[in-house]
């Protein structure tokens, strides 16, 4: 008779997270084994495939060498096998034996998949705005780094949803995967359009860091961004420039938008976003928030 083929280990898209592959006691998942030849059924039945669900935006990397990506379940229903079943025993095999499937290292990493991706230095108020945005409740906090996880919210006007990430703060050297690197950088390649978040002060991580004007901020993080996947500072782009509560702020935003467009009228092409629009505001307190949300609907319609 012939031994039925072992079943095939598949991941499928589907709504969730991927928490209880984290918590699976060894994290090693085999499918059944294919059934054996009877002399009432000379052909054994194939294996069971084992489906593990993933949520959408997931990506299957090699988990050895050269990390290579495998597949890309960017939506629900989208399948890939992430392991084949071994063939059972036939006149094909050695001595009728069935032959070992096929065993695998995989590394599952999780994109985000979102409208609008928020995107800045530490500190820059990116959290608050996303509150004052949408009903998300991100931590927030007068430290760099408050937020070590992406949070998204949904943004509810004009009858339009837009789903908004918040994603951690960027540092110099985060295409090399310095600071939060590269688990920042992967989510903005699922983005449709960019929000640069700049606190009109600048910013500086610590005593121990340079001082950067505004306008530096937004130099280095669009080459941050190019440097990692070329091709993202050219997507749909505006500029939120935060903390206009505090002293100084109208003078140095009119630097700063002075700057901009100088720039606008030499750059070279991709060196930093052409933004739609520079919305000035004050998160914490409220101020222009019903012009920005208005202006990132606009941004995914153009």
């Amino acid at each position: 008779g012939l031994g039925g083929d072992g079943g095939d280990v598949i991941a499928r898209a589907q709504p969730g997270s991927l928490a209880h592959i984290a918590k699976h006691p060894s994290r090693r998942f085999i499918a059944p084994n294919g059934g054996h030849s009877t002399s009432q059924r000379p052909c054994g039945s194939k294996g069971r495939d084992l489906v593990i669900h993933v949520p959408p935006g997931t990506t299957v990397v090699n988990g050895e060498g050269d990390r290579q990506q495998l597949a890309d379940l960017d939506h629900v229903d989208a399948t890939a096998i992430l392991a084949r079943g071994g063939r059972g025993g036939s006149q094909l095999t050695p001595n009728f034996s069935g032959v070992k499937g096929e065993s695998r290292i995989l590394r599952l990493e999780l994109k985000l998949i979102a409208d609008i991706g928020f995107v800045g230095f530490p500190n820059a108020g990116k959290s608050t705005l996303l509150r004052s945005l949408s009903n998300a409740t991100p931590k927030v906090a007068s430290y760099p780094f408050t937020t070590i996880r992406p949070h998204l919210g949904v943004l509810c006007y004009g009858g339009h949803e837009v789903t908004l990430a918040d994603l951690p703060g960027l540092v110099e050297g985060a295409h090399l995967n310095v600071g939060m690197g590269h688990k920042f950088l992967k989510h903005v390649e699922r983005t449709k359009a960019l929000l640069f978040v700049v606190d009109v002060q600048g910013f500086q991580l610590s005593d121990h860091h340079d001082y950067r004007y505004a306008f530096e901020t937004i130099q280095l993080l669009s080459t941050e961004l190019e440097l990692y996947k070329q091709g993202l500072v050219g997507r749909p782009a505006a500029l939120v420039v935060t903390k206009m509560d505090t002293p100084g702020a109208v003078a140095k935003l009119q630097e700063l938008v002075t700057k901009l467009n100088e720039t606008k009228e030499n750059q070279s092409e991709g060196s930093i976003p052409v933004f739609r629009e520079v919305i000035p505001i004050s998160a914490l307190h409220g101020v222009a928030i019903e012009g920005l949300k208005k202006a990132i609907v606009q941004l995914l319609l153009i």
